[in-house]
């Protein structure tokens, strides 16, 4: 009997298969749909308080185009503006513009969620920063702006 090393792809499915699921798991979806998301890596630009929301930063970002984009995005409590500058991110690139509080957000960055040590999240209750911990999705080293995550 030979044994091999398991490829990245037989880890990751045995990984996945392994995994727990939650209550808060959303229905599989189908490749196809999953496709018709535009994931790209941006660089911040510029970061500033939203003038008219508490919890909104704007942040204008070199992605790859001529003239970059602003997205709003809910991480004040996590985040100073200036700690931004520089970074790259991944975001959502072809989600439907909106006016978030009379301020356009032509797109969304990526973030994760996790409990901070000691809470306790009660059903599907809304958690404070003091409560959780928000994490900018990035990359390991830098890319060029405009680079499509697949």
């Amino acid at each position: 009997m030979t044994t091999t090393d398991p490829t990245p792809a037989t880890v990751a499915a045995a990984s996945a298969a392994e995994a727990p699921a939650t209550s808060t798991a959303l229905p599989n979806i189908a490749y196809d749909l999953f496709t018709k998301l535009d994931l790209r890596v941006a660089t911040i630009l510029e970061a500033q308080p939203h003038p008219n929301a508490d919890k909104l930063l704007k942040i204008k970002l070199d992605d790859g185009t001529p003239n970059g984009r602003q997205v709003c995005a809910g991480i004040k409590a996590w985040y100073d503006p200036s700690t931004l500058v520089g970074k790259q991110v991944i975001i959502v690139a072809n989600l439907e513009p909106r006016m978030l509080r009379g301020e356009v957000s032509q797109g969304m960055i990526l973030a994760a969620s996790d409990l901070r040590d000691g809470a306790l999240q009660v059903g599907d209750a809304k958690l404070s920063a003091d409560e959780r911990d928000v994490v900018v999705l990035t990359t390991m080293k830098p890319v060029k702006a405009g680079s499509k995550v697949s």
